[in-house]
């Protein structure tokens, strides 16, 4: 980040009201200790995350009632900047009340959104969001010290994205669902990339597991070898899925279209494989097509031989 980007002006208007005020004066910094967890009649909890020689590090003390995991209170103490500071103040602050299993749940989204003075303006600065960060891994710290277990069991998937707590298989399946094609898209479907951007590609602040831009090219690369698997396989040995997306593929581009001209829709409704090796599409009109006398003559004939013409021949199309 450049040096005027700190000092500047222009990025500290990027914090909302309540980070500026959750920076300078923090409502839960300080410790809890033993004699504090047993005026409340709770457990103490004192959880460390980050490295304070860099500069970066936050300790969260809970006190937590046994009989119900409840956190009764939460302090911390941050050796981070602003951002951290006061996203820590507000995670202690989310802790409070909630059961142990609970706040293992609690992300830095939930926390950045909190900081937040209207639900459509983010709190900090797409640059600092990763300073959150820490807030979500000193929870996860706490819980397997509480529980007694390992920290990594606490991860139920791999995260690419920290910032914005997405996972690779949300990631995959985006750009398969949606064809993907860029990084870019990826960030507009999922957010992943979209603050501290260590996890697009190497060389970032951060060195990381996974990055967008290989995630993106082994999925392209292995929806393409099924694409063309599955241009080998012939339309009648296809399975029902397969068929259906062949089928869907035409209707989108090339049937529908048509039908649109004058009003007009169907919908694929089920498909069946006969043991003489037919293929019985059942379709269902929409729009101006549903009712309309042609449907079940000239419109019908047309769409079938259509389909016989460029997909197979044993195709029967049948509207319900």
């Amino acid at each position: 980040m450049a040096k005027n980007q700190l000092i500047g002006g222009a990025l500290w208007e990027n914090y909302s009201q309540k980070v500026a005020e959750r920076m300078d004066n923090p409502k839960y910094r300080g410790e809890l200790t033993e004699e504090d967890a047993a005026r409340l009649g709770g457990k103490l909890v004192v959880a460390d995350w980050g490295a304070e020689s860099c500069g970066d590090a936050v300790r969260l003390y809970w006190i937590v009632d046994p009989a119900t995991h409840t956190i009764l209170d939460a302090r911390f103490k941050s050796f981070g900047c602003g951002t951290a500071i006061a996203s820590s103040d507000m995670m202690a602050e989310l802790c409070i009340g909630k059961t142990v299993d609970e706040a293992v749940k609690i992300t830095n989204l939930d926390v950045e959104k909190a900081l937040r003075d209207d639900p459509d303006t983010p709190a900090v600065p797409s640059q600092k969001m990763h300073c959150s960060v820490m807030a979500y891994d000193v929870i996860k710290q706490a819980v397997a010290l509480y529980k007694g277990v390992d920290r990594e069991s606490l991860e139920e998937e791999e995260i690419v994205c920290e910032c914005a707590r997405v996972s690779l298989r949300t990631i995959k399946d985006v750009i398969r669902i949606n064809d993907l094609k860029t990084v870019e898209e990826i960030t507009q479907y999922t957010k992943a990339g979209a603050f501290c951007k260590s996890c697009i590609r190497p060389g970032g602040h951060e060195k990381r597991k996974y990055y967008l831009v290989d995630i993106l090219r082994e999925v392209r690369e292995e929806m393409a070898k099924e694409k063309s698997m599955a241009e080998e396989v012939k339309f009648n040995d296809m399975t029902i899925v397969q068929k259906h997306k062949v089928l869907e593929k035409i209707m989108e581009e090339e049937i529908r279209p048509m039908l649109a001209a004058d009003g007009g829709s169907l919908e694929i409704v089920d498909i069946q494989t006969t043991e003489n090796g037919k293929t019985l599409v059942y379709i269902r009109y929409l729009g101006a097509c549903n009712g309309c006398a042609s449907a079940m003559t000239g419109t019908l004939y047309a769409i079938q031989g259509y389909l016989n013409r460029k997909v197979d021949e044993n195709i029967v199309v049948y509207p319900i």
